[in-house]
């Protein structure tokens, strides 16, 4: 095998900044990684670009992280965490793993924490945990929406009997293959056009402004790890009135993505100014915040809800393109954020609500809780739980981390799972066999008080990213799609 070899014009294209990282970084990879595939590695690189505060601490990749990370702390003192924080509620905490629970106790301890809960799909992530969610005074934390800013759902429900998806399965998996592109850094030769393009802060921002030409390349593509396009079957038991469809058997277009290079690198950017504006202890460093009356708090805001409505708008290009060419237009549409932060009131009180790897469940506000690519998602509607923030769970959360699912299930498994269930998947990887995910059922048992179920989504054709995963060395340089 060829040894690795990288150029500093390969490492801007993929969003470095000018200056001593990145010979730095040809450096590390060159040396430490000079048998990787090149594809594997500009993937982990883009990773460490994204968040590099998970990978400071790392022996090799520390050495890249540290030149993207600020070069001082802020003078001051360290800001102490509340010695008894806000009590908070956990749903389904018996199949909550330690790492997520200790997590929230964290975020709970921090001195603008005002509420909090924990949803039954809960695992570790960066920060918050995936399945936090936390409700703030006048301060939002960068890690406590995630990475991948406004990673959300959206289903097209069209009136098409189910038995098309059977006969004419190669119909459907060639418009979900021309409807969108997967996997990490992807780009169309051709932008497309949506007015999300011609906010004003795109030119105001500069950060922002030098993003543009990429992520308007990126407008409806749908990135790799868990995110997915689909069609299957939606199932009506009966009418409801929020919902607004008959009872009956339709097909379901249903998609799982977020807002690429753009919320990425929004995430990367203020998360590093969060973390020299708030000292923190170590263990509490990545949920630093910034104060919506600072010039930096404000900026993040306003860059967070572009990096929504740009996911938004991915979203609706992907479905647009489907509906043309099924030759028809949806009966409706349901759609939901679940890595974002909104202003809301909480108990007369107004707060930040963050919910990171959460789905917004007010009362009568509808929503889709995805299974895994073999298990049913539901269409829900929120109950208005005081007790979750009015949240619900995002899907059926991990179970094993990506590693651990690529060393323990067998192609085989993954195959005779597939079959069983009737599915034809279209890339994907044993990383996110469903043997990796909880089951939804269970999950949904355990917020029966938080959201009411209107419609259910049986999975049949699936696109995921098709590009081989390694295995990393450690779980710690994971970073899941959906943080």
């Amino acid at each position: 095998m060829s040894k690795l070899k990288l150029t500093g014009k390969e490492l801007r294209t993929i969003g470095f900044p000018e200056g001593p990282v990145i010979s730095v970084a040809m450096n590390v990879m060159q040396k430490k990684y000079k048998h990787q595939k090149k594809e594997d590695v500009m993937e982990l690189l883009q990773k460490i670009l994204a968040a590099p505060v998970e990978y400071e601490n790392d022996a090799v990749l520390g050495l890249i992280a540290e030149q993207l990370l600020p070069k001082k702390e802020v003078d001051g003192a360290e800001i102490s965490l509340n010695q008894n924080g806000i009590a908070f509620n956990v749903f389904g905490q018996e199949h909550i793993e330690e790492g997520a629970m200790h997590q929230m106790y964290q975020a709970a301890k921090l001195p603008i924490s005002v509420a909090g809960a924990l949803m039954p799909d809960a695992h570790s992530g960066y920060g918050l945990p995936i399945g936090g969610v936390l409700a703030t005074e006048n301060a939002v934390i960068p890690y406590g929406v995630g990475v991948d800013i406004g990673c959300r759902m959206c289903l097209s429900l069209f009136d098409i009997n189910p038995k098309e998806l059977v006969d004419k399965e190669n119909y459907f998996a060639r418009e979900i293959n021309e409807a969108t592109l997967f996997g990490s850094g992807q780009q169309f030769d051709h932008a497309e056009n949506h007015e999300v393009m011609e906010n004003e802060l795109f030119f105001q921002l500069p950060l922002l402004k030098k993003l543009h030409g990429r992520v308007w390349k990126q407008l409806g593509s749908s990135g790799s790890g868990n995110h997915f396009a689909e069609f299957g079957v939606v199932e009506i038991a009966e009418k409801d009135a929020v919902l607004g469809v008959e009872a009956g058997n339709y097909v379901g277009f249903l998609t799982h993505s977020g807002s690429r290079a753009l919320g990425a690198n929004i995430a990367n950017h203020y998360t590093k100014i969060a973390i020299s504006k708030r000292r923190l202890p170590q263990e509490a460093k990545n949920l630093a915040w910034l104060n919506l009356d600072e010039e930096e708090g404000m900026e993040y805001w306003l860059a967070m809800n572009l990096a929504g409505d740009y996911a938004s708008a991915c979203h609706h290009v992907i479905h647009a393109k489907i509906a043309k060419q099924l030759g028809r237009k949806p009966m409706t549409m349901v759609e939901n954020h679940h890595n974002f932060a909104w202003k809301e009131k909480w108990e007369g009180k107004d707060v930040i609500v963050h919910r990171k790897g959460a789905t917004p469940a007010g009362k009568d506000v509808l929503g889709i809780i995805p299974g895994s690519m073999t298990a049913d998602g539901f269409i829900v509607k929120g109950k208005g739980e005081s007790a979750a923030v009015n949240s619900a769970s995002h899907g059926a959360g991990r179970k094993m981390s990506r590693t651990r699912a690529i060393a323990s299930v067998t192609d085989k498994q993954f195959k005779d799972e597939l079959k069983k269930f009737g599915v034809k998947l279209l890339g994907g990887g044993l990383d996110e066999s469903p043997f990796a995910y909880k089951d939804i059922n269970v999950v949904m048992q355990s917020q029966k008080a938080l959201v009411d179920v209107v419609g259910k989504f049986t999975p049949k054709i699936v696109k995921m990213d098709g590009a081989k995963h390694r295995s990393w060395k450690k779980d710690k340089r994971e970073v899941l799609a959906g943080e």
